[in-house]
């Protein structure tokens, strides 16, 4: 237990043995500091997951994941250790605000970078399916798209196309109906359209001829047609049309698995809205309320040092610390007055040694002259 309490006081970046003197401060840092460690956890873990969609695919997507969780979840560390351990509560209270002010502002920021990878794994499911109706609407548009251009493209062959079926159709019903009356031309139906008489005679033989020249009419027709439909058929599988198809199921659930960070992030948006355009209330709120769930831990520790009272502990570290800048003023008063008497030492000295080497030159001159 000792160990886990020293390790949260190292998380809240206190001076352990000043806090050691001071019992009733102590489950406050250890409150504090869990609070940070936690949401460094968080920001590792989100930092992480969002890290492995990035390299999704990759067989080092699991190794650069952990990685970079491990860094991101450092950084967060560090940055709300220092945060926390920088507020003084030794200021008035605005001073305090004011000095969290951008603290508190830094802290929605990470809450925010935390919290959407995390989102984007608690709403893994509908995002799927998501990404799978998107893509396959776009795949669908890709498709239209395409044939609406080769129809542009070839307007005049399709046309004739359609022009031939249509007389093809209207051939084939005519000949069967041609067909039906040469019958009853020659078992001598009496109609408005036939003679009445039995046999293979005069009217017979015209009906035949007619029904002849309407077949090979026909099969000239199903000539051009199948001619302009492998045509048709060459300049689609040039265009690339032949080879686009709508997706499967399962390459659906591929194309879902393998989407990027970005593609996630954009359906988890989407999913805000409902297939007309406004708004889905209830999903807006969940995915607004977890996000400020996040922001709201992620600020925590900064809440937690403002409203706590001033403590013993507070008292203490501010004694130390204007003892630590007594201190080094005083150490400053002495290492000037050692310079000044170093220096003072120094122009003494020079100022022998120069007299000194007056002296000498002038007894030399004075014996030079014989004075």
């Amino acid at each position: 237990m000792k160990k886990i309490t020293d390790f949260f006081w190292f998380c809240s970046g206190v001076h352990v043995a000043t806090l050691k003197r001071f019992p009733t401060e102590h489950n406050k840092y250890v409150g504090i500091g869990a609070t940070i460690f936690f949401t460094a956890l968080f920001a590792s873990l989100s930092g992480g997951y969002a890290m492995y969609f990035v390299f999704s695919g990759s067989p080092a997507a699991v190794l650069f994941a952990i990685l970079f969780g491990l860094l991101w979840g450092l950084a967060i560390f560090n940055m709300d250790r220092y945060i926390v351990s920088s507020i003084n509560k030794n200021g008035s209270s605005g001073k305090q605000i004011l000095q969290a002010t951008p603290r508190v502002l830094l802290a929605i920021m990470i809450g925010i970078v935390i919290s959407r990878p995390l989102e984007l794994k608690i709403f893994d499911k509908e995002i799927r399916q998501k990404l799978r109706t998107t893509y396959l609407n776009g795949q669908r548009s890709k498709i239209d798209t395409l044939n609406l251009t080769f129809s542009n493209k070839y307007g005049s062959e399709l046309s004739k196309l359609k022009g031939l079926n249509a007389e093809k159709d209207s051939l084939e019903k005519d000949i069967n109906r041609s067909r039906y009356v040469l019958n009853q031309e020659i078992f001598g139906d009496k109609t408005n359209q036939t003679s009445g008489k039995v046999g293979y005679g005069t009217y017979a033989k015209q009906k035949e001829s007619v029904l002849t020249e309407k077949t090979a009419r026909l099969e000239s027709v199903r000539g051009q047609i199948a001619q302009m439909e492998n045509y048709i058929s060459k300049r689609k599988d040039m265009d690339g049309i032949t080879s686009e198809r709508m997706f499967s199921g399962k390459q659906l659930d591929s194309l879902s698995n393998v989407a990027g960070f970005a593609d996630r992030n954009w359906a988890l948006g989407q999913l805000s809205f409902n297939a007309d355009g406004s708004r889905d209330v209830g999903t807006y709120l969940a995915i607004s309320f977890i996000g400020l769930l996040f922001i709201l831990f992620e600020c925590l520790p900064v809440f937690v040092k403002l409203m706590s009272d001033r403590g013993p502990y507070d008292i203490a570290i501010n004694n130390v610390e204007e003892g630590a800048v007594h201190g080094s003023f005083k150490d400053r008063d002495f290492d000037i007055a050692v310079i000044d008497g170093v220096q003072e030492t120094k122009v003494d000295t020079e100022i022998e040694k120069q007299k000194k080497m007056l002296r000498a030159k002038s007894l030399r001159e004075m014996e030079e002259f014989g004075v």
